[in-house]
């Protein structure tokens, strides 16, 4: 194993670790037979300010590190076999 393996590997591992952490402390999203049948309306405070709340946040992260997963995976996987 090459160090670039060892490091990039270190650090898939600590985003897959960061994933299951937000994920986990995220809420369920179950509107349940109100938000189905009344659709589930946005002109509450709440429904304008949903951007700033924390689960808007966690959800940005969530995005965030599964994105950079998903990119050191490839990386992993199509760069370092050419570096050998």
């Amino acid at each position: 194993m090459t160090t670039a393996e060892i490091i990039l590997g270190g650090v898939l591992l600590v985003a897959c670790l960061i994933i299951i952490l937000i994920v986990l402390v995220q809420e369920g999203k179950d509107g349940g037979l109100t938000s189905a049948v009344g659709g589930g309306s946005t002109d509450t405070f709440y429904g304008k300010n949903e951007s700033r709340t924390r689960e808007a946040k966690l959800n940005r992260w969530t995005k965030v590190c599964a994105g950079a997963f998903f990119i050191i995976a490839l990386v992993v996987n199509i760069v370092i076999p050419f570096v050998k």
